[in-house]
């Protein structure tokens, strides 16, 4: 009898590859949902049973931790910074990502943004998955979690565009008024993305400029996330073939950056993708080193490299 491959596992009835986890950073409606959206449809994953789906989303707002009594009043009155982290649970996201490199079958939390609480009684049942994504204003800030991912991609929309698509979104959908949401936005949003999101920005592999609008940056990421599920099948081809003058911004270990040009976005996300293809090949327990982009590209613009955590 033929031995199966050592990064397949067997759990809760499902066997399945380790997953491939993927973080998906930004500020507050920078499109990091959309661009997880836009993803799963071009798979044809979006609309699939959830026990069939080889790609699933996960939202960093399941782990908000929750509030006591007085933090429950302020956050009614818009006074409770939920951008900032204390305001999530991360020992809870970070075991529910162990799980889930398990293979294991997991339960995540629904959260209810009108009484800003988890529902007690509803919950999402995430499947083992050969991708899993997911995303969340501050899941490159901790550095247990951020180390779990194979890839991160950080969503990067210019503030006004974000205001503007977060006013809406809150009174519409979140039963918000709008002096509520620009007090909030002023006071709490802006300077917690300044001081907590933006900073987790280089530790980015890949970044993604107008995020859910960049639509050749999907199409590269979905190109190759095909490539990764499906080896066998042809992959679907990237939208007119070219970046269009499009492009992905692409930071590596060394501290270069690579942007601008067809042939540069290509190179940088083909040498990405080998990156997760060397990882698909190698056992769960090996160690895969850090990604590091050595091919200099011609006329790549260089800045000097930033390490370190948030703070």
């Amino acid at each position: 009898m033929s031995e199966k491959p050592a990064d397949y596992l067997a759990t809760n009835g499902f066997e399945s590859k380790t997953p491939f986890l993927i973080g998906v950073a930004g500020g507050t409606a920078s499109g990091k949902s959309t661009v997880c959206q836009r993803i799963m449809e071009k798979l044809g994953q979006q609309h699939k049973e959830q026990t069939e789906r080889r790609v699933v989303c996960i939202s960093q707002d399941s782990f908000y931790r929750t509030l006591s009594p007085s933090e429950r009043l302020r956050a009614e009155r818009g006074q409770f910074n939920f951008d900032h982290p204390d305001a999530f649970d991360d020992k809870k996201l970070l075991a529910i990502l162990k799980d889930i490199l398990a293979g294991k079958k997991v339960e995540v939390p629904e959260y209810d943004y009108i009484t800003n609480s988890i529902s007690p009684h509803r919950s999402h049942t995430i499947y083992p998955a050969d991708v899993v994504l997911i995303e969340g204003i501050l899941v490159f800030y901790f550095p247990e979690v951020r180390e779990l991912f194979h890839m991160k991609l950080f969503v990067d929309t210019d503030s006004d565009t974000r205001l503007a698509r977060r006013v809406p979104r809150d009174i519409m959908e979140r039963g918000r008024d709008l002096e509520q949401v620009l007090n909030q936005y002023m006071n709490f949003v802006k300077p917690a993305f300044e001081e907590f999101c933006l900073p987790t920005k280089k530790f980015a592999d890949v970044i993604i400029p107008r995020g859910a609008d960049n639509l050749v940056a999907i199409d590269l990421i979905v190109h190759h996330i095909w490539d990764i599920m499906y080896k066998k099948r042809p992959a679907p081809k990237v939208a007119n073939g070219t970046c269009n003058g499009t492009h992905l911004e692409v930071d590596e270990g060394n501290g270069r950056r690579m942007s601008g040009s067809s042939e540069d976005t290509l190179m940088a996300i083909d040498l990405i993708v080998q990156h997760i293809s060397d990882y698909l090949r190698r056992s769960p327990v090996e160690k895969l080193p850090p990604l590091g982009i050595s091919t200099s590209v011609p006329g790549s613009p260089q800045r000097s490299g930033q390490s370190g955590r948030p703070h």
